[in-house]
């Protein structure tokens, strides 16, 4: 079949990530953005896990009664493809992968996929770092130029990012970055001050995932800057789903999938928006 539109989505086995999917699709009909059928990636790590959310997906009441779905008569594909973005290699196979199939190029990227870890050490912060910051800020670079005209790009950070757990000299710092390579660098400072010992002293919290989260919205911000002066029509934003009952809060979250899912996907579709290098929750435009 030919898309007039694609998408990819990450981390979308479960959680929030498997909620922005299922409103894609939900929402794909309704929006200006609907010029004929749909095809969305939906990508995980785990090959298993990823076909079993196509199958969830497949059997969806919500996606049958509304017929999103092309199976039911809707505009919708959902495809799995296997992508760890902790891995550059995952992530330069799914880019390649993405060109053959689409050399015109893709409309839509989400990055949703990330990590939380319990504890604080080298370990956790590495590999938290590695994941949220280091892949995330990867795939955007490496799938930026593949966004068509108009094309939207979205990163699911978190509220944990925000600044007010900073020294006053570190929130400037972060504030100043006025590039990649300089936020890269606040984050470098930081994982030299767990090895140290030091993070602390050099006024970063004791939190892998609320730097990673922090570094990833900054970041964000400043791509979504740079994008702007190109005229492409390209939007780059970050946001937060808020605290969602996933996995990841271990069932504490107040808010439904579908609830976290709702900002991202009008990021994605253009219902919400129309500027780039912001921080949005709860459909708003926030400080970060």
């Amino acid at each position: 079949m030919s898309y007039k539109r694609v998408a990819a989505v990450t981390g979308a086995n479960k959680g929030v990530g498997l909620g922005i999917v299922r409103n894609l699709a939900l929402s794909y009909p309704s929006s200006h953005l609907n010029d004929g059928p749909f095809l969305i990636y939906l990508t995980a790590r785990d090959s298993s896990r990823g076909e079993e959310a196509i199958r969830t997906l497949l059997s969806d009441a919500h996606l049958k009664k509304a017929k999103a779905l092309s199976q039911d008569g809707g505009l919708t594909d959902i495809k799995f493809h296997p992508l760890d973005i902790s891995s550059s290699e995952s992530i330069q196979a799914f880019a390649g992968f993405v060109k053959q199939q689409h050399p015109e190029g893709i409309d839509i990227l989400i990055n949703n996929a990330g990590v939380a870890m319990d504890g604080f050490n080298m370990d956790v912060v590495s590999t938290t770092l590695r994941c949220n910051y280091w892949g995330t800020l990867e795939m955007t670079e490496r799938f930026l130029p593949m966004l068509k005209q108009g094309g939207r790009l979205v990163n699911v950070s978190s509220i944990a990012g925000v600044l007010k757990k900073y020294s006053e000299s570190r929130e400037k710092e972060f504030r100043a970055a006025n590039s990649v390579p300089e936020m890269t660098r606040i984050m470098e400072r930081f994982i030299k001050g767990v090895e140290a010992g030091t993070h602390e002293q050099d006024g970063f919290p004791s939190a892998a995932y609320a730097v990673s989260k922090a570094g990833l919205t900054g970041v964000t911000q400043i791509i979504g800057r740079e994008e702007a002066t190109k005229g492409r029509g390209v939007l780059v934003n970050a946001c937060c789903p808020g605290w969602v009952n996933t996995d990841m809060t271990k069932g504490r979250g107040t808010k439904t999938i579908d609830q976290g899912a709702k900002t991202p996907v009008m990021l994605a579709l253009g219902d919400i928006g129309g500027k780039s290098g912001l921080y949005w929750r709860d459909e708003k435009v926030q400080q970060w």
